[in-house]
């Protein structure tokens, strides 16, 4: 039960068209959780109320949550949901600040928002990534032989799958190494709640200033580099640089603290599952499948992410979303809906095709899914061939989760092997 209580004493109806004035406005703390856990007040909203009024920590107002998988998936598609709308609104959330620039494709709608993605989406295609797929095993090889040397025990957080995405985004955008301690430290600072607006802000303002600076030196000098292709579109008038400055910091600052969280999160669910790990072992043609699931399972974030606002009148499952409420949509509850995947609690590599939305839906899906699936597919194939004894080092109750963070992942991550 959780012990998140209802503003109000009314309950949503099941009627069609119900107005969502009968609707409670639950408080949503959105607690510290370890591990894999699935937060209790999401779990609940699935189940029994899977179009809710909720307050978030921070902000003004409510907001509606939305949770079941084919809703979820109206929301996200549905052009009478705004993201460009939220803009300049104090909006209830969880974080003290808006992660974005507001001239990011974030806060983007069609047609715009298309224009915005089109720079950046040829560079994060397969056929672009085909040949940063031999340049990643090289990496991550260092990396393990330098674990190796170094000895057990060792931190995979700090070892790994820290330095690993990093490495890969900034190789990508054109961060040079010896700027890379920067760019995690502005990272920490803008993804996580516990800071104050003031401190998030200062760090948005530094890392908007480092990339002007980067961009405009590519279109002088040029360069085969995402920053390069940014600046050629400020050169073409695609882009203002304001607006490729915004695409920059987000895909920076997404493009690792994602992938180092997640694949984070994918390695303790594979060491606490031996069953699973032990499959892998001795099926890795069976990897490709078992990162669809893993995807699917992870609790990949506290919280929900950007809201969008509706520009009318919109129905959700028989309960009437007014124009100009703010709405969020849950991808964790969407993987987690029973209605689509059976049993949805458990980890099964068996489930076929699992059409998950760990990377989201509609306009907004995220930009590098195929690098993120590489990076995952790596480090988890080469941890298992080089480290066939890998085991934590600690019992996993032991592991500490980061708190305050956006996006859910380990402290730190002890192994043996």
């Amino acid at each position: 039960m959780t012990t998140n209580t209802p503003e109000t004493t009314a309950h949503p109806q099941d009627t069609p068209d119900t107005g969502g004035d009968a609707c409670p406005v639950r408080f949503w703390a959105v607690p510290h959780l370890s591990g894999l856990d699935f937060d209790p007040f999401l779990a609940e909203r699935l189940s029994e109320e899977p179009v809710s009024r909720i307050r978030l920590p921070h902000g003004e107002g409510f907001a509606w949550l939305i949770t079941r998988y084919e809703d979820v998936k109206l929301v996200t598609n549905d052009p009478r949901f705004s993201r460009r709308a939220v803009v300049g609104r104090d909006i209830t959330r969880l974080a003290p600040h808006f992660i974005p620039l507001d001239a990011a494709v974030g806060f983007a709608d069609p047609p715009d928002h298309t224009r915005l993605r089109r720079p950046v989406a040829k560079a994060f295609g397969s056929r672009a990534l085909a040949g940063v797929e031999e340049r990643a095993r090289r990496i991550m090889d260092d990396l393990v032989d330098a674990m190796l040397r170094a000895g057990a025990p060792a931190d995979l957080m700090e070892r790994i799958n820290g330095p690993f995405p990093l490495a890969m985004i900034s190789e990508i955008m054109g961060v040079p190494e010896h700027d890379r301690p920067l760019m995690r430290k502005w990272t920490e600072s803008l993804l996580s709640a516990a800071h104050s607006r003031a401190h998030s802000e200062r760090a948005k303002a530094e890392i908007g200033a480092y990339f002007t600076g980067l961009i405009g030196r590519r279109r002088t000098n040029g360069g085969d580099d995402l920053a390069a292709v940014l600046a050629e579109a400020v050169e073409a008038d695609e882009l203002s640089l304001e607006e490729a400055v915004a695409i920059a910091v987000l895909i920076q600052v997404s493009g690792a603290h994602a992938v180092t969280n997640n694949s984070a999160a994918m390695l303790y669910a594979l060491l606490t599952h031996p069953g699973h790990l032990a499959r892998l072992r001795a099926e890795p043609e069976l990897l490709p499948a078992a990162v669809e699931e893993l995807l699917r399972f992870i609790p990949h974030r506290n919280g929900v992410g950007l809201a969008r606002v509706a520009t009318e009148d919109v129905t959700v499952r028989g309960v009437r979303i007014r124009a100009g409420e703010a709405v969020y949509a849950s991808y964790l509850t969407a993987n987690r809906d029973p209605d689509v995947f059976a049993d949805p609690g458990r980890l099964d590599f068996d489930r076929g095709p699992t059409p998950h939305l760990a990377f989201g839906h509609g306009p907004h899906y995220c930009v590098g899914p195929t690098l993120a699936r590489m990076e995952s597919r790596i480090m988890i194939a080469t941890l298992l061939e080089r480290l066939p004894r890998l085991r934590l080092a600690v019992p996993p109750g032991e592991v500490r989760w980061r708190r305050g963070a956006l996006i859910r992942g380990p402290e730190a991550l002890p192994v043996l092997w």
